[in-house]
């Protein structure tokens, strides 16, 4: 069972961060193409990153077990 649900958070983590990357994407190569969002992805995405890299060390052990549970297979 836990196998099972395990496999459908998967799931929505890699859709996730498909949606994301593809957003990213759209944002710089159309940035008016993302008008039915109301979000800039991009500048949310900077956004994390510069929160995570002002904590210093802690920042950085948080990165990398999200990093680490989002690409574990």
């Amino acid at each position: 069972m836990t196998d099972g649900i395990t496999r459908a958070i998967r799931g929505v983590i890699e859709i996730a961060l498909a949606v994301i990357a593809l957003g990213v994407v759209l944002q710089i190569l159309f940035p008016q193409a993302l008008v039915f969002i109301n979000s800039d992805v991009a500048g949310n995405l900077i956004g994390l990153i510069t929160k995570f890299s002002g904590a210093g060390l802690i920042g950085l052990i948080a990165a990398w077990i999200i990093w680490t549970l989002a690409t574990k297979r």
